[in-house]
């Protein structure tokens, strides 16, 4: 049987993982996708859109 979930869901399942069972605070969780949002608008999102694709691609086989 074949899984596919799409990557936000992934990376939320570990940070929820990290909040609940490392002791990440909240607000850092929350900093970190802040951050995430302001560097999509930055030069830099066509850039590592294309090296997740690639690592994707690269695990998927």
């Amino acid at each position: 049987m074949t899984v596919s979930l799409p990557l936000v869901v992934v990376l939320g399942f570990f940070a929820w993982g990290a909040v609940r069972f490392l002791g990440v605070r909240v607000w850092i969780v929350v900093l970190i996708a802040l951050f995430g949002f302001w560097l999509s608008r930055t030069f830099l999102a066509p850039a590592i859109e294309s090296g997740t694709r690639s690592g994707v691609t690269v695990i998927n086989g």
